[in-house]
């Protein structure tokens, strides 16, 4: 029989989607509003678009992933979200003192702080909990049947290596590291912005592990979602983007790379939809293995 999707994961994922989709709100429209609305002051703009962005890609590949029926549809975004988690859980340790905790700071910020920091420890745990339950689960993946074309590989393997050496980079050195970025970067957003690149390179990965179309599509969506978010948050904040830097011209590069790498996926993903491959189908009992 195939595994299933176990109901602690499906709601974990809707519910990581739902507070994801809450911080992407902070951040991408009360963008200059980080001191009122955010645990913590953003002085850069464009910084806190590029986070509120990631949010709202992160809740498409959440939301879509909850909807699957089989584990193997699902689980690209499981390492994703727990590497997040993990790792700005440390970044927010690391910097407790940036933090809205203070008694100057209003009341209402106070709770959203507080809240954020209640997320990041729980979230982790909670995922390692039903993980255990999803692996004890019997059954067995579905053949891969909609491959994708080689330069799609090869542009995701490129496109993880940049992403988690850059992640990588950011996080554990933000000072020598963060004047390569194309906008100012202070050490905690250096790191916060390490974790969403160290995050989706682990995204990127898992593609090549899965090698299946129909298995990325949460991905997929997410991907081209991203893009078009960061291309938004640039447009918005120009003057904030370093265009003249060689960092700026990698990084629209990277960013227009992602388009065809995301659609190739989806629409390859989307042109066979098999039974259970979403909510609304039902799950396949036969073995095909």
């Amino acid at each position: 029989m195939i595994k299933p999707l176990v109901p602690g994961v499906r709601w974990l994922l809707y519910t990581a989607a739902v507070l994801v989709l809450l911080a992407g709100f902070q951040l991408f429209v009360f963008t200059e509003r980080t001191n009122t609305y955010f645990a913590w002051t953003i002085v850069n703009p464009l910084a806190a678009a590029f986070l509120g962005a990631g949010y709202w890609a992160s809740f498409a590949i959440e939301a879509l992933a909850a909807r699957q029926r089989i584990w193997a549809n699902a689980r690209i975004a499981v390492p994703t979200v727990f590497v997040f988690t993990v790792l700005t859980l440390v970044a927010t340790l690391l910097h407790l003192d940036k933090f809205h905790l203070g008694g100057s700071v209003p009341a209402g910020t106070r709770v959203v702080t507080w809240a954020w920091i209640a997320i990041y420890v729980l979230v982790p745990l909670l995922m390692l909990v039903v993980l255990v339950r999803q692996a004890r689960t019997p059954g067995s993946d579905p053949p891969r049947s909609v491959l994708l074309p080689g330069w799609v590989y090869a542009a995701l393997a490129v496109q993880a290596i940049i992403l988690l050496g850059f992640g990588v980079a950011l996080f554990a050195a933000p000072g020598p590291t963060a004047p390569l970025w194309p906008w100012q970067l202070t050490p905690l957003l250096a790191q916060a912005t390490g974790a969403w690149l160290i995050s989706l390179g682990v995204a990127a990965a898992h593609a090549l592990l899965e090698r299946d179309a129909r298995r990325l599509r949460p991905a997929m969506v997410g991907y081209l979602l991203l893009a078009v978010l960061q291309a938004i948050a640039v447009a918005r904040y120009p003057h904030r983007f370093h265009w003249g830097s060689t960092a700026g011209i990698i990084y629209l590069i990277f960013l227009v790379s992602i388009v065809p790498t995301g659609a190739a996926g989806l629409v390859r993903g989307l042109r066979a939809t098999p039974p259970g491959a979403s909510g609304r189908r039902t799950l396949p009992t036969q073995a095909h293995r």
